[in-house]
């Protein structure tokens, strides 16, 4: 079987049987992620250097492969069978391997078991919003959720900055323009900088990476855009730590001042495995008040989440609370709720455990 047979056998294999993620390494069969537990194909032949190697030349150009090859890893998409991926090349102990991961249609929030209150703030003409949450648990799915609505309501031009671009957008309202890092711009830094001179309503952009792309689109937010972003980060509290904390302490004081009067809320979320099977999200909600924007000018994060919780009115939800609603409704077991949950006496006593 030569590499490009062996390639679409393996994501024909992913489709079919629902998965999200594959995996390609030295030594091992290969293996696929079905609703967050990991398969091995043990009728397929473990993995040569060889083989997957043969894969890379089918999955990346010429360019991008020698890129791989000195640099020792690569973000890339790839496209075949009807199917979209975002993938990963990288070495591990001098051979290489692969990740892919299957990105789906652009669903819409119902569909994802989203919040409907996520659709007012692509309502907003401008702000910043970010989705949050460790790596794998749909920020991005989110956020193209967000984007599509936008795309269907309103006219209006949409940038992304994407590394490299996931979802792709099919014309609605609105003209979406989509760059990639390293094909259709510089760098993230350099696209923000174009994204003042191109008459920009809404700008979505796939990481906040470093001082200069938070600092830039926190301006960008105060400048008449509607910003959505993604963090690495847990919760709402340690997001608005982490943004402020990339400046020097000269100038703390004045992003926070900034984020306050910028920030539009923070959304995070977690994938939970669903008692009937697959994946359901529990998250977090803040949105912006009076009281969030002082406690941000003031430094005093810690008290966020106080706030999230004595705000569901207003509309927020804590983390908890969202945990121990999937639990009252069957949707999670009790043991998976205190699995994720970061603070497990709070979620016991909402669950009255």
């Amino acid at each position: 079987m030569n590499s490009k047979e062996l390639l679409n056998n393996l994501i024909k294999i992913i489709v079919e049987e629902d998965g999200s993620d594959l995996h390609l390494s030295v030594g091992y069969n290969p293996a696929v992620r079905v609703h967050g537990e990991m398969f091995f194909l043990k009728k397929m032949n473990v993995m040569s250097n060889e083989d997957i190697l043969g894969i890379i030349s089918e999955l990346l150009s010429s360019e991008h492969k020698e890129k791989f090859l000195k640099e020792k890893e690569i973000d890339f998409s790839y496209d075949a069978e009807g199917s979209r991926f975002r993938g990963n090349c990288f070495f591990s102990q001098g051979t290489v391997g692969v990740s892919l991961r299957l990105i789906t249609k652009i669903k819409t929030l119902a569909e994802l078991n989203l919040p409907p209150i996520l659709e007012s703030f692509t309502k907003k003409e401008q702000g910043f919003f970010l989705v949050v949450g460790p790596v794998g648990n749909g920020k991005t799915t989110t956020l193209a959720t967000m984007l599509e609505i936008i795309n269907q309501n309103k006219a209006g031009h949409i940038v992304t900055i994407e590394d490299p671009i996931e979802y792709v957008f099919d014309k609605g309202k609105s003209i979406i323009d989509q760059r990639e890092v390293e094909i259709d711009t510089k760098d993230f830094t350099t696209a923000l900088i174009s994204v003042f001179r191109q008459d920009a309503d809404v700008l979505m952009i796939g990481e906040m990476r470093g001082l200069e792309t938070i600092s830039i689109s926190v301006t960008a937010a105060e400048t008449g855009h509607l910003v959505f972003s993604t963090l690495h980060t847990n919760d709402a509290a340690q997001t608005i730590d982490r943004i402020i904390d990339v400046f020097p302490a000269g100038q703390q004081a004045q992003i926070r001042t900034q984020l306050a009067g910028s920030l539009l809320g923070i959304f995070s979320q977690r994938l939970v495995p669903r008692i009937s099977g697959g994946v359901i999200p529990a998250y977090e909600l803040l949105i912006k008040n009076t009281a969030v924007a002082n406690l941000i000018r003031e430094g005093r994060t810690y008290e966020i989440p106080n706030v999230i919780e004595t705000s569901t009115r207003e509309g927020m939800v804590s983390l908890d609370k969202s945990l121990s609603d999937l639990v009252r409704t069957g949707e999670i077991t009790i043991e998976n709720a205190q699995r994720y949950s970061v603070q497990a006496d709070n979620l016991n006593r909402i669950l009255g455990q």
